[in-house]
């Protein structure tokens, strides 16, 4: 078939004739310029000694209007041109992220005199100046003018907490390897305030003046990078191990109430970390957790700590579900996936060199996969949780029918391409689906391994295998896809590099959802809410609606999402539009709820009256399946199954616990 539809195409190509080709062409007589390539002047990252090290101080008190001053030294080892560099491709966000814009009153000077400097005209994040004979190191001072308001960007600096992140907050010279370049910093905070990061003070602080001044142990430019820091007026840290430690910044002192149990939990979660993959390939890890909605979310991997930034009542409602519990597992598993072991594209020598990221649904699948599992042997989630949270996640990735068109793999550039803005039709563009779709396909590889091996093995195996590496180790090490498929072919010979290829780079109908049956369950549909789905309503101030009409709306009645090809999609709806009343009553979650299970089984169309911005629109809903929410449902075993004839299968495995 594809044969046919290329020589149709190829027909259509011969059938244009030279004549019509040429006759399309610009006239001779208009004027055409020549193209000249641009000429690229920064230095190309080497491997080898920065001579010299930097000196950083950032002045991080004007926690009101959220301007960070900066006082940077560079060394240099000549006079001549030197190219400064800003830090754009950043780690853990997979893109060109760097906020140039935010730069500002940027100045450089040398003994006291000026130095005039200018941008490249090609790349941005570069700055360009010469050094004056007999200089031996040159001044840069400049300031960080962080977002105000989450229409500017993430909020990094708040009345009561903020997140200094390196990058934002330092220049690096172009020509070298970033690992290569030391560098000493100083950070000023609020008076009072008490900051964590990765990085650890000197253990005896110069007495310089009263200011909350931190001066940190020098390290390389790479690992300053990867070590940002929380700060805070209201700040509690915990020991959760020998290596592991727990600090956490609020808003306000009454959201600080961790309890044992709590505690226990979180450090329950380090010791089926370390377990699972038989290592720590750190000498020293530190969960940065803001419990915030003044400062802007967050959850951002580094190889000896995370920047984790959840809801105010992360525990003070601990009771209400699991909110984004699933967060911290998450990004502690990046430490062994996706730092330690990096995919060789997405390792660079510098912050300038882009990165490539066709191995996220590995970097991030898989441990979306593994941040449920140990989510649920931790005790943070329930197992009942995280079963309710697979059934949502195997329905929600059956309504992107955008893989009728786009397959897998090209979701993993959505970093790059969509920046990580919403899409007016995600279901059918797709996003970033690496995530979940690849949790569902390393739950099949595990139901797989499961199988081949008679339950000999499973992904554990390779996790083990794969990730485990020199306990402290904080370096990195590459890989490509053919050592993904070798070290499974290890664990359990089977035709991996097909699997691969028809979950990852084929188009197809419906969602992998072959590793729930593996594992001993279906997915089912009822009128029932799971305790999941409705806690992850009421954090996100919506009605999810997505399984029966197709639609997403906000408390406030605003189309948040419509479902590609959906009852509501058909009818006209979109996102944007706001709801103001259902089969002519004014409008409510309960209204629109009710009117879709009353109208279960009838022939009747569902009318929603919707307004955008000053226009009025009446749609009509074919729709007559009444509520509809994914669960999880045991498959019935055979009579080898245990008491009440339910075997257990591999996902019941995979949640149990594995230490004490």
């Amino acid at each position: 078939m594809r044969l046919v539809a290329f020589l149709g195409l190829f027909s259509v190509l011969s059938f244009v004739s030279p004549v019509t080709a040429a006759s399309a062409a610009m006239p001779d007589n208009l004027s055409k310029p020549a193209y000249v390539a641009a000429e690229d002047t920064i230095p190309t990252a080497q491997d080898i000694p920065f001579p010299g090290t930097m000196r950083l101080e950032v002045d991080a008190r004007d926690n009101q209007q959220g301007v960070f001053r900066v006082t940077q030294v560079i060394p240099v080892a000549k006079a001549g041109k030197l190219t400064l560099l800003y830090p754009e491709w950043l780690p853990g966000n997979h893109a060109p992220r760097g906020e140039i814009e935010k730069l500002a009153a940027l100045e450089f000077s040398a003994n006291g005199e000026k130095l005039a400097w200018v941008r490249d005209d090609m790349d941005v994040y570069a700055f360009h100046l010469n050094v004056p004979e007999g200089v031996s190191e040159i001044t840069a001072k400049f300031q960080f003018t962080s977002a105000t308001t989450s229409s500017q960007g993430r909020i990094v600096m708040a009345p009561s907490m903020l997140n200094l992140r390196w990058h934002q907050v330092s220049l690096y010279p172009a020509g070298y390897y970033v690992r290569q370049i030391p560098v000493e910093v100083t950070a000023i905070y609020p008076a009072g305030w008490q900051a964590a990061s990765a990085m650890r003070p000197l253990a005896r602080q110069p007495k310089t003046d009263d200011l909350n001044r931190v001066v940190y142990q020098k390290t390389d430019y790479d690992t300053l990078i990867d070590s940002p820091v929380f700060a805070g007026k209201n700040f509690q840290s915990h020991r959760l191990s020998r290596r592991v430690h727990l600090n956490i910044v609020a808003d306000d002192a009454k959201y600080l109430k961790p309890n044992k149990s709590h505690i226990a939990k979180h450090s329950k979660l380090v010791r089926e970390a370390e377990a699972l993959f038989d290592s720590h390939p750190y000498d020293r890890y530190d969960f940065l957790l803001a419990l915030t909605e003044e400062m802007g979310s967050i959850g951002i991997e580094h190889h000896r700590s995370s920047e984790n930034g959840v809801n105010r009542e992360y525990f003070t409602k601990w009771d209400d579900g699991p909110g984004r519990r699933n967060l911290l597992p998450h990004e502690i598993v990046h430490s062994w996936n996706g730092k330690y072991r990096r995919p060789a594209g997405m390792w660079t020598p510098d912050f300038r060199e882009p990165m490539r990221d066709s191995l996220l649904w590995v970097y991030e699948g898989q441990t979306q996969f593994w941040g449920y599992v140990l989510g649920a042997r931790s005790g943070l989630y329930s197992k009942q949780d995280t079963l309710d949270a697979f059934a949502a996640i195997a329905a929600g990735m059956d309504l992107r029918v955008g893989r009728l068109w786009r397959p897998l793999i090209d979701t993993t550039h959505d970093p790059i391409i969509a920046a990580r803005k919403p899409k007016p039709w995600s279901s059918w563009q797709r996003q970033e689906d690496y995530y979940n779709e690849g949790l569902l396909i390393w739950l099949e590889v595990d139901g797989i391994i499961r199988r081949e091996s008679e339950g000999e093995k499973s992904l554990e195996d390779f996790a083990r295998s794969f990730f485990k590496g020199k306990n402290g180790d904080y370096g990195v090490v590459t890989y490509e896809l053919p050592d993904v498929i070798a070290a499974l072919d290890a664990v359990q010979p089977y035709d991996w590099a097909g699997f691969i290829r028809e979950r990852v780079y084929q188009t197809t109908a419906e969602a992998p959802k072959n590793g729930l049956a593996l594992g001993g369950y279906k997915l089912v549909y009822n009128a029932t809410q799971s305790d999941f789905i409705r806690a992850n309503d009421k954090r996100r101030k919506q009605l999810d609606l997505s399984h029966s009409i197709g639609m997403v709306v906000s408390d406030k009645g605003v189309v948040k999402a419509v479902m590609w090809d959906g009852p509501a999609f058909k009818a006209g709806l979109k996102n944007g539009l706001t709801i103001t009343a259902v089969n002519g009553k004014a409008y409510t979650a309960e209204m629109l709820t009710q009117a879709i299970e009353e109208n279960r089984g009838q022939m009747n169309k569902i009318e929603i009256f919707a307004k955008n911005d000053d226009q009025y629109s009446n749609f009509l809903v074919d729709y007559s399946g009444g509520l509809r929410y994914p669960h999880l449902e045991k498959i019935i075993a055979d009579a080898t199954a245990g008491e009440g004839g339910q075997a257990e299968g591999g996902i019941d495995r995979l949640l149990e616990p594995k230490t004490r």
